[in-house]
């Protein structure tokens, strides 16, 4: 099918709880994030000595059944859903990673991209040690494994994650199964998002987890204790939490800004703030920013809807709902023929025609990266008998591609980047089109943040907060080509 939209590479959960069917907890873990990869799930557990692992293509209800989580045994577990950022999606990539050591059994999940991960092969390969995929999750896998003149002389779990955050360049969130409980870490500028839970489960019990969203969290009953810091390694096992921090000077914070304009779930927290109220933000800023003449306003469904009812409120607009979608349309192996695949967004979407004909639509976005969805979802809602469609943006034009493992695509495939707003505006036959300025949506993010507070916004600006030379660069969509 075609572009459905800009994709991140995946969610992670690790779960530490004797007692409990760690595996079905990391199975309902993985449900709630399912929003962050569709493409195969996985889920590895230990008894601190054997290793037993599931990994499938699909949903996670695809790829589990009920006998696939019964050998999952141990006190603890990890957990992965994933996109791939480019190629074809296989069994062979699927995470989690595992396997054997001197140190016991070694797990590994990851969210994100090395940058540098070219190199680092290199090095790996010119050890002796072989790779069997081209993941950056299993180079770190096979680094942590076998430190080497990689890592140096680190002898524990912490020490080797803490030379691999010295070395690794990029963006992950990691989980990190061993025999003696799960490590997390992030990158040391917490691209990515990443939370600590507490879980309690009969006869008074408690369990520590880690997920990528705190939406995870509430579907399995867990108390939101805090984020991970960028740089930060935490364990979760029998001594309960323990967190190593870094010993070099602090790097400013840039989390990917787009967590909040489409990635995360509403339901989320992200640097301890609702999710949902920022979008709300960024379609009240947007209102102010771009105000138009018109009689209803509408959001594309799911992430924009936030920002739509922001934008009604400050316009003083009726909200309305102007589009039904059609949430299993990505839960099948069926493909449509070629008449219907030619224009997916009308098997994803459903106007309803009596909210918006004859009327005067403020239909808000929350990105538009290629156009290959706006100009369909414009043409719809025309179809049902609209005088006019005005679209609004609620984040700046994106103009350049991401390297830190969210495919927008390339440079020459990015609309931001080839056409001006008029010309996109003409290309999606809107009336009229605006985009929430990028300062608007800073400020909206971080204005409850403290000054330490950072983002990464180079999607939208072309200040990438990591320098990476060219060759890197085309190497770091060469290396995650089958993840």
């Amino acid at each position: 099918m075609s572009y459905q939209g800009p994709r991140e590479e995946c969610g992670v959960f690790g779960v530490w709880a004797p007692g409990a069917d760690v595996a079905r907890v990391t199975f309902f873990s993985l449900y709630a994030l399912q929003h962050r990869g569709q493409e195969s799930a996985g889920i590895a557990t230990t008894d601190g000595n054997r290793v037993f692992l599931h990994r499938g293509l699909g949903l996670v209800t695809q790829a589990f059944k009920e006998d696939s989580l019964k050998p999952l045994a141990g006190p603890m577990a990890i957990g992965h859903t994933r996109y791939s950022t480019m190629g074809s999606p296989s069994l062979r990539n699927a995470q989690p990673f595992v396997l054997q050591t001197l140190m016991g059994p070694l797990g590994v999940a990851h969210n994100g991209n090395l940058t540098n991960a070219s190199h680092l092969r290199q090095i790996v390969l010119q050890r002796g040690a072989g790779l069997s995929t081209s993941s950056d999750t299993e180079l770190i896998l096979q680094m942590l494994a076998s430190p080497g003149q990689v890592l140096g002389n680190a002898a524990t779990w912490h020490e080797r994650i803490r030379a691999l955050i010295d070395v690794a360049e990029g963006a992950y969130s990691i989980v990190v199964m061993t025999r003696d409980g799960i490590y997390a870490a992030r990158d040391q500028h917490g691209f990515r998002p990443l939370c600590i839970g507490e879980l309690s489960y009969g006869d008074g019990r408690t369990g520590l987890v880690v997920a990528s969203e705190s939406c995870a969290l509430e579907t399995i009953g867990a108390r939101y204790v805090r984020e991970i810091e960028p740089g930060e390694i935490i364990r979760i096992g029998e001594d309960g939490l323990k967190s190593w921090r870094s010993e070099q000077s602090p790097i400013k914070p840039a989390m990917c800004i787009f967590e909040y304009v489409y990635f995360a779930r509403p339901d989320s927290l992200l640097e301890a703030q609702s999710v949902h109220l920022i979008r709300q933000r960024f379609g009240e800023q947007l209102a102010r920013e771009a105000p138009i003449d018109a009689d209803v306003v509408v959001g594309a469904p799911d992430s924009a809807l936030p920002a739509a009812i922001g934008y009604a409120r400050v316009s003083g607009l009726q909200y309305t709902e102007g589009l039904t979608k059609n949430r299993y349309i990505g839960r099948t192996f069926i493909q449509p023929d070629e008449s219907l695949r030619r224009d997916t967004v009308r098997l994803k979407y459903n106007p309803l025609r009596a909210n918006l004909e004859g009327k005067r639509v403020v239909l808000v976005d929350d990105s538009i990266v290629r156009g290959s969805t706006a100009g369909p979802l414009v043409r719809l809602i025309r179809d049902v008998g609209a005088k006019e469609v005005h679209v609004r943006v609620s984040s700046p034009p994106v103009k350049h591609p991401c390297f830190m493992g969210v495919d927008l695509g390339t440079h020459d495939q990015i609309i931001g980047a080839q056409k001006s707003v008029s010309e996109i505006c003409e290309h999606i036959g809107a009336d009229s089109l605006a985009y929430l300025s990028h300062e608007g949506m800073i400020n909206a993010v971080r204005r409850d943040l403290d000054q330490g507070a950072g983002h990464c916004s180079a999607c939208f600006s072309g200040q990438y907060p990591l320098e990476v030379s060219a060759h890197a660069l085309k190497a770091s969509f060469e290396d995650i080509s089958g993840q």
